[in-house]
């Protein structure tokens, strides 16, 4: 028996459909009886639930981003729970319920002979969900509390101190680390940043507990099996990240040995030996893996300062409105549709004074129609810059989306394409760029390319281990291999293989240092991060051969180029409607992921790293 009729007969033996029936609609309950009914199910039925669900998972969904928004945009004091923050749960929590149920019917209907886009759907709804809520209404009801419970603990232990007190928000501890330099001051920072989560243990074996059985409900193995079937085939998938990582190790071998040399300059050798993983509080660990902190110590010293775009917008005159401004005329400059008044209108792009806010960039679509709005507390800074290139690339993404069937507007593929885009596109924000803007009077010589570059690495090139070793970490994890009593030295030993980096500190199993890394707390998948890191040098790469730039990659705009927008805009029409290799390949021409684009890109960096790494003691 195939493990579509397998579980189909288990889902109508076991009395889903009558335990369920009061949540279920007068369509999708027919279409479930007819499933269990002698006949068995038909095309037509699959057509029917598919329709209903749908309808449904819309509804729901639109309610949970409005509920969302406003507890993004209007929350109270740290640590309180406000009107909004009760909503928005309740909200998630009815969503995911019906996406648990729904995914559970969507297996009554494997095998069958149907239309490609009706089989797409029914895997989407298999695979939608971060967690499949189980059947059982007391698990469903339990998972919503854990993950409550996960994602408030992280956000106060990751931005607060004495017990919710002293609150920052990501960017100003961003800005803490870069300017500390001393090294019991970032000791102290990181073990703060790591203290709440040592009560999340358990609540995290019990997640494990919870999503494997609403896996299991669904036919997976586990609930790692379930997420790597999501962005490609489950069992193929570790074998390609590590055929993408065997050429990206080289470069992040020789930016690890220059960071560690640097470093030891700076502290002592006794701090960050030669030849040795790297302590974690040196790098400004927030738990994202990006080592930006550090790029004072680690910058070039003979080249001058190099390009600087803080400086150019802020001799601009440039507002933090500015930047929208200008980013939106990036996308229509690329033959984009200009975002709806609206947008303007009701986006949130600076902190409001008398309320706090989640300052996390964030696009949102409130009702799958015109509805797009951006969330975010913007500075005038370069970073900021490019970081509005990427979320209105988003936004952009989510307002084609309304054109596409609802199935077909969000999920694991969408995500992977809307990054891997969204990053190709702040890519074209270069200093040529700030001129074409007037935001610059020149382009910089050539000595700043290498200080360019080495920030970009420090963030982009230093992540991707680490989004690599977050879901090796969970696989094992659910996959039973690791135990809640090994947890946290099980992410160090993987901490150490693949970044180089140890903990500062001696840690035991009292400690659960996985739980400062927001994709672990949010119980969110990370391979599609490392796979979009490398697909958006790709599909750069493929955006300014169409735009008939010539000249390195790292000095590309694809500003002004209706072809290379065409391309671009190809991965806003696709969403989940189809795998991501046919997205690529549309944009690229090839349909496997290749480092070789970003190997190019960062050549000249590379080629300055070799030159001090020399006579180095690197690995580690």
């Amino acid at each position: 028996m195939n493990r579509g009729a397998a579980t189909t007969d288990a889902y109508c033996a076991g009395g889903a459909v009558s335990r369920t029936k009061a949540a279920l609609s007068a369509g999708l309950l027919a279409a479930a009886f007819a499933a269990c009914g002698p006949g068995g199910p038909t095309p037509a039925d699959a057509e029917a639930f598919v329709a209903e669900a749908e309808a449904r998972l819309l509804a729901l969904r639109q309610d949970a981003a409005r509920a969302a928004w406003l507890r993004a945009t209007a929350l109270g004091g740290a640590g309180s729970e406000t009107a909004a923050t009760e909503t928005a749960a309740a909200a998630a929590a009815a969503l995911r319920a019906a996406a648990g149920e729904l995914a559970r019917g969507a297996v009554v209907y494997e095998g069958l002979d149907l239309p490609p886009a009706t089989a797409r759907k029914l895997t989407l709804l298999k695979t939608a969900a971060p967690v499949a809520a189980p059947a059982h209404p007391p698990l469903a009801a339990e998972l919503g509390d854990v993950l409550a419970a996960l994602e408030r603990t992280y956000r106060l232990g990751a931005y607060c101190a004495d017990a919710g007190e002293d609150c920052r928000d990501r960017g100003a501890l961003e800005e803490t680390v870069a300017e500390l330099r001393d090294t019991d001051s970032l000791l102290d920072l990181w073990r703060e940043g790591r203290a709440a989560a040592a009560v999340m243990r358990s609540a995290y074996a019990r997640l494990v507990e919870i999503a494997n059985a609403g896996a299991a409900e669904l036919g997976y193995a586990d609930a790692g099996e379930r997420w790597r079937s999501a962005v490609g085939q489950p069992a193929a998938l570790p074998a390609e990240l590590d055929r993408l990582w065997g050429q990206v190790r080289p470069l992040y071998e020789s930016l690890h040995c220059h960071v560690r040399a640097a470093l030891g300059e700076r502290y002592g050798t006794a701090l960050a030996p030669p030849g040795e993983a790297i302590p974690a509080h040196l790098l400004g660990d927030l738990g994202d893996g990006r080592w930006s902190s550090v790029h004072g110590l680690a910058a070039p010293r003979t080249r001058g300062r190099g390009y600087d775009a803080t400086r150019a917008l802020e001799r601009s005159g440039a507002g933090p409105l500015d930047l929208v401004d200008h980013g939106e005329r990036f996308f229509v400059s690329l033959g984009f549709e200009p975002l709806p008044a609206s947008f303007r209108e009701r986006s949130l792009f600076v902190r409001p004074a008398g309320r706090s806010v989640l300052c996390g960039p964030r696009a949102w679509n409130l009702d799958s129609g015109d509805d797009v709005r951006l969330s975010t507390c913007l500075d005038v800074t370069g970073a900021d810059f490019a970081a509005v290139h990427r979320e209105l690339f988003r936004v952009h993404r989510r307002w084609a989306s309304r054109a596409l069937d609802p199935l077909f507007q969000t999920g694991p593929e969408a995500d992977l394409l809307e990054t891997a885009g969204g990053e190709a596109a702040a890519l074209s924000v270069t200093p040529a760029y700030l001129v074409a803007l007037d935001l610059a009077d020149r382009p910089p010589g050539g000595d700043w390319d290498v200080p360019f570059l080495l920030r970009k690495a420090l963030d982009e090139v230093a992540a991707l281990p680490f989004a690599l070793l977050v879901d090796r970490w969970r696989w094992r994890v659910f996959a039973g291999d690791v135990r809640p009593d090994g947890y946290n030295r099980a992410w160090w030993d993987l901490r150490a293989t693949y970044q180089g980096v140890r903990a500062p500190a001696p840690r035991s199993e009292a400690d659960f240092d996985p739980g400062s890394t927001r994709r672990v707390a949010a119980a969110t998948p990370a391979a599609g991060d490392f796979l979009a890191g490398i697909a958006r040098f790709q599909i750069h790469r493929a955006l300014c051969a169409a735009a008939g730039g010539g000249g390195p990659p790292h000095r590309c705009s694809v500003f002004g180029s209706p072809e290379a927008g065409a391309r671009l805009r190809a991965l806003t029409a696709t969403g989940g409607s189809r795998p991501w290799p046919d997205a690529l390949e549309a944009v690229t021409g090839a349909r496997r992921l290749d480092a070789a684009a970003m190997l190019e890109y960062f050549a000249p960096l590379a080629a300055w790293l070799d030159e001090q790494n020399a006579g180095r003691s690197c690995g580690w």
